[in-house]
């Protein structure tokens, strides 16, 4: 039975496994007898890429950002040199007043220095009085002195001591007279510059004494701005350090700076210089103070520009001195070992080493580069003695820019 049944199988699958065997006999024979292709040499590997910029140093301000907040040049107590009871204010003399430069402010009552007066003049004239009697005895004692015909004269006899004491009489009464004179004067209230109020603690009916203080002013001809500048900014400015007003290049090392804030919404720029440097690097922050001076701060223009009030925040653009050989590039062209890539005329990469002066997020400023030297901007993954394909940086980027 067995038997029987491997026959049948035998000859259903048979044929088929016999066609299977030629198909992969034939296949064989086809892949075997396909002739093989040559080995090829591997295409050599292209040069990278690279945009270089031609270097142009030459003589260039970098200026210094900083910023500050706007104080008073000059912010005084204003006090009574008098006493009395004031009898008027001007219209001005409220907290935020304005006033002009010489305009009376406070008025005190005059009645007493008006009394002060009248008797300081009726002393000048009898002290006058006196003089003038004494001076009359004196020449007729001369006259008796001669008559008598000695060869010395007494000074008491002439009354030289009397005549003496009658002039500084007269002198202590016409200083006396102008004391009450002046001390009128000081009965109304007056700055030498205009200002405005910050506050007051007088008005009018109000008894005021002798050093007593009525109102509390500052100057509005001019404003100043405390700005830090630390060790590396010193490097790019021209600051009077030290120097006297009338030393030499003292008047011409005060940098022009540019305050900018923001008022009412609306960026405003008003323009300053620095008038000077503090006396001492500040111990907590090591940064030395530049004192910067914006005159006319209150004076608008046509733009309606507002007033630099004091205790605005500002920030501040300081001209930076004249520096010869500076190369301004794009912040990737310098590589934080100092050193820059350029490409010879071998179109192969060379390092040369290039101080920083000043980098910011876009730009750098070196020294140590030729002009023309063509500058690798994007080698961060490169190295020196590469062959490369260089082609120039395009479009112009910011660091082109020759707004210095």
């Amino acid at each position: 039975m067995t038997d029987t049944m491997a026959k049948g199988a035998l000859r259903h699958w048979g044929p088929a496994l016999l066609l299977g065997l030629a198909g992969l006999g034939a296949a064989g024979f086809l892949l075997t007898a396909k002739p093989r292709p040559a080995p090829a040499p591997a295409p050599a590997a292209r040069p990278p890429l690279v945009q270089f910029v031609s270097a142009r140093p030459g003589v260039r301000r970098l200026p210094v950002t900083t910023q500050g907040t706007v104080q008073a040049e000059r912010e005084v107590t204003l006090t009574s040199q008098v006493a009395g009871r004031v009898m008027a204010v001007s219209d001005g003399f409220v907290a935020g007043g304005v006033f002009a430069a010489g305009e009376r402010l406070l008025q005190i009552d005059t009645a007493d220095y008006d009394l002060a007066i009248a008797r300081a003049q009726f002393q000048v004239a009898a002290a006058r009085q006196r003089l003038a009697e004494e001076e009359g005895r004196a020449l007729q004692a001369r006259r008796q002195w001669r008559d008598l015909g000695a060869d010395q004269a007494n000074a008491l006899f002439l009354r030289e001591p009397q005549l003496a004491a009658a002039r500084a009489d007269l002198t202590a009464a016409q200083a006396a007279r102008r004391v009450a004179e002046l001390n009128l004067q000081r009965t109304a209230l007056r700055l030498p510059f205009p200002g405005r109020l910050i506050s007051k603690s007088a008005d009018v009916g109000q008894y005021v004494g002798v050093g007593a203080a009525v109102a509390r002013v500052y100057a509005t001809d001019r404003v100043r701005v405390r700005l830090p500048v630390t060790e590396r900014q010193l490097a790019r400015l021209d600051l009077p350090l030290g120097r006297a007003p009338d030393s030499a290049g003292a008047q011409s090392a005060r940098p022009a700076v540019t305050i900018s804030a923001v008022f009412a919404g609306q960026r405003w720029e008003w323009p300053g210089r620095i008038e000077r440097t503090e006396s001492r690097i500040d111990t907590d922050t090591r940064v030395l103070y530049a004192v910067a001076l914006v005159d006319e701060p209150f004076a608008g223009d046509a733009s309606r520009r507002p007033p630099l009030l004091p205790g605005l925040f500002v920030q501040a653009r300081i001209e930076g001195r004249r520096i010869d050989k500076l190369t301004p590039l794009p912040r990737s062209a310098w590589r934080g070992d100092g050193t820059v890539l350029l490409v010879d005329a071998n179109q192969r990469l060379l390092a040369r080493k290039a101080p920083l002066l000043h980098a910011d997020a876009q730009r750098a400023w070196v020294f140590g580069l030729a002009p023309g030297d063509r500058v690798v901007v994007n080698g961060a993954a490169l190295r020196a003695g590469m062959s490369v394909t260089a082609v120039p940086a395009v479009p112009a980027r910011p660091w082109a820019q020759e707004a210095f």
